[in-house]
């Protein structure tokens, strides 16, 4: 007898909860951070918001991160070509707040 799968219900809403627009910059904002802070943890992450330029848009981050010495905050900004994707520049900014 086959009985099937069960399925919770919040288990079926977190599946099919759409991907978020800024996703895959949020991915690339914490790979760039552990390039730049590779003896750092990132143990935080906010999507600040989307600002749309004339011709490039601008991705804003914030993430915490925590070293052996210290925990910090550091806004990322990845501004790129809404057209081709391209990434024009990505900025850090230390925060201790």
């Amino acid at each position: 007898m086959d009985i099937g799968f069960l399925q919770l219900p919040h288990e079926a809403a977190a599946q099919q909860k759409p991907i978020p627009p800024y996703a895959k910059w949020g991915t690339l904002a914490m790979e760039k951070t552990k390039e730049r802070y590779p003896n750092a943890n990132i143990i935080d992450y906010l999507h600040v918001g989307r600002v749309t330029g004339p011709h490039s848009t601008t991705e804003k981050f914030k993430l915490w991160l925590k070293d052996n010495q210290k925990e910090f905050g550091v806004f990322v900004d990845i501004e790129f070509n809404p057209i081709t994707n391209e990434v024009i520049k990505t900025t850090f900014k230390e925060t201790t707040q």
